[in-house]
């Protein structure tokens, strides 16, 4: 009996040492991935453009961009692209850049490929700000460069991109500042980009 005790109180101090032990490790992994991430920004990552041609995102360093998930058959598309070339030709001289990442996780609106979805967008939507590659936001196949994103800033109701023309507002440092929505209108944004331009 005493024998049965004593196997007992080795059994709870072996599982409360090792409770202890991985809920530290834990949590020093959590922040030593964390503190990674922190130190990133978006130069770290390098992209395709629409014709498959690599893009170190460090070319645009020091300048403010935003951001966009787009599609080209959404009900938001003719109102944002309308927006984003209107904020695009204000500020485009003045160190900011719009970058814009077709997808098609969305009600499956990004059905054509990169030359069709360049097609609509210039020509149709007169967007002169680059259109990259066709890429996943969400998902197993996440581009790296949205998971980073996600990660600096949380949406509402988890960090998942929810629809198309999701924004993020980068500075000139390369971090992300800010999150929109997708109905949220670019113009709407427009007092925040010029902040981080005026900004030293």
């Amino acid at each position: 009996m005493r024998l049965l005790k004593f196997t007992n109180w080795v059994s709870f101090f072996v599982l409360g040492f090792a409770f202890v032990y991985f809920y530290y490790a834990y949590q020093f992994s959590s922040s030593q991935i964390m503190a990674e991430e922190s130190s990133k920004s978006i130069y770290d990552f390098t992209v395709k453009d629409i014709h498959g041609n690599d893009v170190k995102l460090s070319e645009y360093g020091g300048k403010v961009l935003l951001i966009v998930n787009v599609a080209s058959q959404c009900g938001l598309t003719q109102s944002n692209y309308k927006e984003l070339s209107v904020l695009y030709g204000k500020y485009k001289n003045k160190g900011f850049e719009i970058l814009a990442f077709p997808c098609n996780q969305f009600g499956g609106q990004e059905p054509g490929n990169n030359e069709e979805i360049q097609e609509v967008a210039c020509t149709r939507f007169k967007a002169e700000f680059p259109i990259f590659d066709k890429i996943e936001v969400n998902g197993k196949n996440v581009a790296p460069l949205y998971k980073f994103l996600k990660l600096q800033k949380g949406g509402l109701f988890g960090n998942g991109i929810k629809w198309n023309f999701t924004k993020f507002l980068v500075n000139k440092e390369g971090k992300v500042v800010e999150r929109y929505a997708p109905v949220t209108s670019p113009l709407k944004i427009e007092k925040d980009i010029q902040s981080l331009l005026e900004s030293s």
